[in-house]
């Protein structure tokens, strides 16, 4: 276990010896926010990426926290999600659908998908004003220090190439500050057509946990936690929330730090 500072802020960086280590820790981590906010909110907002990071929330779903957790104050939102109908393989919902939130007493309502009906740029406004709506009735925070929602967590994700939700290397999106919800249509990953969180949503978080396995994503954790300067920062680099940035890290992702 060490810390470290990435960014402007201090982030912990945690290193576990298995993607198995890895996921128990997680949703240890996941179940005492859960509690926290449940406490103090009477509600727990949590935001989800795709790709690994839906195996490495295996643990919740098993005892003791399927029973302890409250999960009818849950609210699960994505930080990001391919145009695509929810029962696609690309999607992002699916994936999270057949991994998690099938195996988890949540109300439907609770839940809060994308319009698949919809072009990605329609989909994107659809989706900010669902987060509108819940600002008003309480469900959601607002950030005094931003003026963005601010979300209890977000359990994300990185590529391998440094990118987080559907915000990638060089590309404009990464310096979006005015909307909530974006869309992109030239994706460098496929599919092309997405919606995404904003880094002024995501860095307006309580709360963000970046779990990252496997000796393919080690240099891009070498770049952003290592002694590495480079003036061009990856998108991961630019995750710098006003509450705690944990990093958690299985050893072959931390192979070259």
């Amino acid at each position: 276990m060490a810390e470290t500072v990435s960014g402007e802020s201090k982030a912990e960086v945690k290193v576990y010896d298995s993607d198995e280590e890895l996921a128990v820790a997680l949703a240890k981590y996941t179940a005492d926010l859960s509690e926290k906010f449940c406490k103090e909110r009477d509600v727990f907002t949590v935001v989800v990426s795709g790709g690994s990071l839906i195996k490495s929330l295996r643990k919740l779903v098993e005892p003791p926290y399927i029973d302890s957790i409250d999960w009818s104050k849950w609210h699960v939102f994505w930080v990001d999600e391919r145009v695509v109908p929810k029962d696609h393989p690309d999607s992002n919902y699916l994936l999270a659908y057949d991994g998690f939130l099938s195996k988890i007493p949540i109300p439907a309502g609770n839940v809060h998908a994308i319009n698949d009906a919809l072009s990605a740029e329609a989909a994107a406004d659809d989706y900010e004003t669902c987060l509108r709506h819940l600002v008003k009735s309480k469900i959601l925070d607002i950030s005094e220090e931003s003026g963005f929602p601010k979300f209890d967590v977000m359990l994300l994700g990185m590529g391998p190439d440094g990118h987080v939700a559907s915000l990638f290397p060089g590309h404009p999106l990464v310096h979006e500050k005015a909307k909530w919800v974006t869309f992109i249509k030239d994706s460098p990953k496929p599919p092309p057509n997405r919606i995404t969180f904003t880094f002024p949503v995501i860095n307006s978080s309580a709360n963000i946990a970046l779990a990252i396995v496997g000796a393919g994503k080690a240099d891009v954790v070498h770049k952003s936690l290592g002694d590495d300067k480079s003036s061009d920062l990856l998108p991961v680099q630019m995750v710098s929330p006003e509450g705690e940035l944990v990093w958690f890290l299985d050893k072959d992702a931390a192979s070259k730090l």
